[in-house]
């Protein structure tokens, strides 16, 4: 029962198809699956899908490509929305220095000021690293998010980093790229990082994993994810599935009661 920490399922990819893109899932062995929500459209999307389907849990967070135009408002729609029983993170957030609409100084800002938000509302946090790894990990630090922790997704860098991650408290999440002929550096960390820190997810529709790379990616993907993980472990897809799934209900703090 193999559980994708991160999907964009209310992407507009998905407006005519959702239905069967979730029976795909389930007859590939996806149990539960996150949606996450990174500007105000998407952030709106997430509220009717996991209220619709008992199985699927959300989060919500401002993006750092577009960290320029979150307001104050902005920022108080999500502290309310934070509530609700099925959010069950803050992300995605965090640096992205690969885009050059949002000045670094900017991202910053909006990346601490909703660690905060997350803090006070005690939601792990799912965060965003592209080409920003050591002011992700500074701000992180600076900010003391350990006390929330949460989860790398989409991990791209080493070993060492991710060993640093996981002292803040992060889990290491891999996605698609983990089978790709240049996934050699997701490979190699993936083979190390302990089992009780690793997560899986597609990040879907984007990054679908070989063979279907460049096509829409969809969550019965993460399946070839874990089977690929499986064979860097030397593990079964079972012995994954069981690891990747239970520290996906740790990390998010899922009760009893939402599983």
């Amino acid at each position: 029962m193999l559980f994708d920490s991160h999907t964009h399922i209310n992407d507009d990819a998905f407006k005519e198809d959702l239905d069967p893109v979730l029976e795909r899932a389930h007859a590939a062995g996806v149990s539960r699956m996150m949606v996450i929500g990174v500007d105000r459209p998407s952030m709106e999307r997430v509220f009717p899908i996991i209220d619709a389907y008992p199985s699927i849990y959300g989060a919500i967070g401002w993006n750092p490509e577009d960290a320029v135009d979150m307001t104050d408002d902005d920022l108080n729609w999500i502290k309310g929305k934070l509530v609700h029983r099925k959010i069950v993170a803050l992300g995605e957030i965090g640096l992205d220095y690969h885009w050059d609409k949002s000045p670094k100084k900017v991202q910053h800002t909006v990346f601490r000021r909703q660690i905060r938000v997350a803090k006070e509302a005690g939601l792990p946090l799912i965060i965003h690293n592209r080409e920003a790894t050591e002011d992700t990990w500074r701000i992180l630090k600076e900010e003391h998010a350990e006390t929330t922790g949460g989860v790398m997704h989409c991990y791209s860098d080493n070993l060492e980093w991710a060993e640093k991650f996981i002292e803040l408290n992060f889990y290491i999440s891999f996605g698609g790229p983990l089978t790709f002929k240049n996934g050699a550096l997701q490979r190699e960390t993936a083979a190390r990082v302990p089992l009780d820190h690793l997560m899986i997810e597609t990040d879907c529709p984007y990054l679908s994993p070989h063979p279907f790379r460049g096509k829409r990616n969809e969550p019965a993907r993460v399946r070839l994810v874990a089977e690929k993980l499986a064979e860097i472990r030397g593990l079964s897809l079972s012995e994954i599935a069981q690891i990747t799934t239970g520290n996906a209900e740790k990390c998010f703090h899922i009760p009893q009661s939402l599983k």
